[in-house]
C-alpha cells in the first residue's frame, strides 16, 4: 500500500511536520520562493482536487484577510479525499489579549520563542514576525486573528464534520474531517 499522501500548507524551508506524520509522503504549498515549495502559489489559487489524506498548515490562516478565508478553508476541503483530515494550528489572539490586558506586560515584551531562541514578541503574534518582515518577506504579515470559536465557525462553514477545537494558551488547533 502506498504512504499516505499530505499537503503541507505554510509549512517553510524547514517542512516540518508533527511526528504523526512520520512516514507520509508531503507535499509543500508556499507563496514564498525561497522557501523551495512543492507547489508555489497562494492557497487562495489552489485548485487541486481529492487529492490528499491530510492537510496541515501551523501559523498560516492568520496570514489572510478575513474575506479571504472562507475560499482558503473551502480550498483546503476540496483538496481532500473523502475522509480526509485538516490539522490547524494558530494564535489563540483571545489567550494573548488577555495575558497583556491582566498583566504588566508590554505588546514588545517576548510572548515565546522559537527553537533556535528567536523571540516572537506579542506584537509578532497580532501584526507579524517583524524579524522577517523588517528584512523585505512581507508573507509574514498577519492579516487576521481567531479564537477557538472564530476557527471552528470557518471549518464548518467550509463543509468540514467532526470538528475539534483546543488551546494550549497560546494555540489554537483544529481538526477535521472531510465529510463522506
Amino acid at each position: 500500500m502506498d504512504p499516505k499522501l499530505i499537503l503541507n500548507i505554510g509549512g517553510g524551508p524547514t517542512r516540518q511536520l508533527p511526528s504523526h506524520y512520520a512516514g507520509w509522503n508531503q507535499h509543500l504549498l508556499d507563496i514564498d520562493p525561497n522557501a523551495n515549495p512543492d507547489i508555489l502559489c497562494d492557497a487562495l489559487d489552489l485548485s487541486v482536487l481529492d487529492t490528499y489524506d491530510a492537510v496541515y498548515t501551523s501559523h498560516t490562516l492568520e496570514h489572510f484577510y478575513k474575506h479571504d478565508l472562507p475560499k482558503v478553508m473551502k480550498n483546503i476541503y476540496n483538496c481532500l479525499k473523502r475522509d480526509g483530515v485538516v490539522e490547524i494550528y494558530v494564535p489563540d489572539i483571545k489567550e494573548l489579549v488577555s495575558r497583556l490586558a491582566h498583566s504588566s506586560l508590554d505588546i514588545h515584551d517576548v510572548y515565546y520563542r522559537l527553537s533556535d531562541g528567536s523571540p516572537v514578541t506579542y506584537h509578532d503574534v497580532l501584526y507579524g514576525w517583524n524579524i522577517a518582515m523588517s528584512k523585505g518577506n512581507l508573507y509574514y504579515a498577519h492579516r487576521c486573528g481567531f479564537t477557538g470559536l472564530s476557527l471552528a465557525a470557518s471549518l464548518q462553514e467550509a463543509g468540514f464534520d467532526e470538528i475539534l477545537v483546543s488551546s494550549d494558551g497560546a494555540n489554537i488547533k483544529g481538526l477535521a474531517t472531510k465529510k463522506s
